[in-house]
């Protein structure tokens, strides 16, 4: 007999054959499909393939799924950047909103260390998980779908599950021209002088990539090669870019995109070693939003996600979850310099504040 067939099938393979999502599987074999609006077609389907695979349900994570703990899991990449705690702050709020408890983790941009974090929470029995820029969605899909946790990805997608992602291509097209326009009001600008530092070889990134020689195209006609710097998301290497960069040429280019606020980080250790005339005619654009940042003595515009949309899109997919995977984008905001926001902060209110 084959190790496939000493192996006992799970509801991730019930989910594969059937079609449908391992959460619609999870409420056919333990008898609340109808409260979930499923279709008795598909509950005859779903039972009939248990039956014929043998499945059956780990009593343990049966007795853990049979009541709502009321628990909801954001999993984020890291946790010390404006984007990821705004995105936790609010995720906190429409959680609550929802009578839910918010449970917050990180999984440190390493795949093994997301799905055990990740483990760790259906131990603790989450009845849903948010799944934000990680590094192998697919590799966390198939641990909540095995424990049929209802999941979702935002930020980054995956293949095997629903995702919410800001529109990334025309929100990089977007900054792109905005910056060219700008640079180009202090003289000509050709494409040698519009460069791109930061981001790593993921979903955003590549959108990015397009969305800015698209920009770059339409109006200089061309996009001129070797004009990306691939740094990851790392504030060290990209202050390295740009120390590179400054070796080459004697100078920064005119105008530049960065990829996220921490590569922007690495643009202001740059800084810290140079004099400020370095930096006098630069235009600057970051696929990020930080209030700080728009201040600076140099132009400086921003692409802020609209974290709350797509939140709201993931609870949304939540609780009408389909079997086929849907990818929903959601159109960022460009902000131009000298602009503060308001955010999740705002809502706060100290007890103190007069």
């Amino acid at each position: 007999m084959s190790e496939n067939e000493h192996r006992k099938a799970t509801i991730y393979d019930l989910s594969m054959k059937s079609g449908a999502s391992a959460s619609t599987v999870s409420a056919v074999l333990n008898g609340t499909w109808q409260k979930r609006r499923i279709s008795a077609e598909t509950a005859r389907r779903i039972t009939a393939l248990a039956e014929e695979l043998k499945y059956t349900a780990n009593q343990q994570a049966r007795a853990l799924r049979s009541s709502r703990s009321g628990l909801a899991g954001l999993l984020l990449p890291v946790y010390d950047t404006r984007f990821f705690s705004s995105m936790a702050q609010t995720f906190e709020a429409q959680a609550r909103q929802r009578s839910l408890l918010p449970v917050v983790v990180s999984g440190r941009r390493d795949p093994e260390e997301e799905r055990r974090v990740v483990e760790s929470l259906v131990a603790y029995s989450i009845d849903s998980l948010f799944i934000a820029g990680a590094t192998d969605p697919d590799g966390v899909h198939r641990v909540c779908a095995a424990a049929g946790i209802p999941h979702v990805n935002i930020d980054l997608p995956g293949e095997l599950a629903s995702s919410v992602i800001s529109d990334n291509r025309q929100g990089a097209r977007a900054l792109t021209k905005a910056i060219i326009d700008h640079a180009r009001q202090g003289g000509p600008l050709s494409p040698d002088d519009v460069y791109m530092f930061g981001g790593r070889d993921d979903h955003a990134s590549r959108e990015r990539v397009i969305g800015f020689h698209a920009a770059k195209t339409e109006i200089f006609g061309t996009a001129s090669g070797g004009d990306t710097e691939n740094t990851g998301y790392s504030p060290s290497m990209t202050a390295l870019a740009f120390e590179r960069f400054y070796a080459r040429h004697g100078r920064l280019p005119r105008c530049f995109f960065i990829n996220s606020s921490i590569n922007f980080e690495g643009l202001l250790r740059f800084m810290g070693g140079h004099d400020e005339q370095t930096f006098a005619d630069i235009v600057v654009g970051c696929f990020d939003y930080d209030p700080f940042g728009s201040f600076l003595p140099f132009p400086v515009y921003m692409i802020r996600p609209d974290i709350t949309k797509m939140l709201e899109r993931g609870f949304d997919l939540l609780d009408h979850e389909n079997a086929t995977p849907h990818l929903i984008t959601i159109e960022p905001q460009l902000v131009p310099p000298r602009t503060a926001l308001k955010g999740p902060l705002d809502e706060l209110r100290d007890k103190d504040a007069r």
